[in-house]
């Protein structure tokens, strides 16, 4: 059976979304300083890159193996991401990093919005 055109758009966008983390990870500040040391840098790096897969995992139970539940854990996700983004540039101002997660949370809104949407309702209620 093929995946309906809402659930290929979400497949689609949070690919992309997480993509853009795995950039907005890269580009991030990595300079250690008193209060920041190079270990702590290299746990939090490595930290981002295992939700980023642990995600990617999520996007494909849905999507492919018809889960309802990934869905739920991915808008929870999102939610703690604006949230957390509220802080970031409230405290370091609009930079790079910040601004690549601002897209990618909007992609994943889409995304999300696709995929309790349209012929995508049927998919993981079957």
């Amino acid at each position: 059976m093929s995946l309906p055109t809402n659930v290929q758009r979400f497949e689609a966008l949070l690919y992309a979304s997480l993509m853009l983390d795995a950039v907005s990870v890269a580009v991030q500040d990595r300079t250690p300083n008193a209060a920041v040391t190079e270990q702590m840098i290299m746990t939090g790096t490595l930290l981002a890159g295992g939700m980023i897969l642990l995600l990617l995992y999520f996007v494909r139970l849905a999507a492919h193996h018809r889960k309802n539940w990934p869905r739920w854990v991915l808008a929870a996700a999102l939610v703690l991401s604006v949230i957390s983004l509220g802080q970031i540039i409230g405290e370091k101002g609009l930079e790079l990093d910040s601004a690549i997660e601002i897209v990618s949370c909007a992609l994943t809104t889409m995304g999300l919005y696709f995929s309790f949407s349209g012929d995508a309702r049927d998919w993981f209620n079957a």
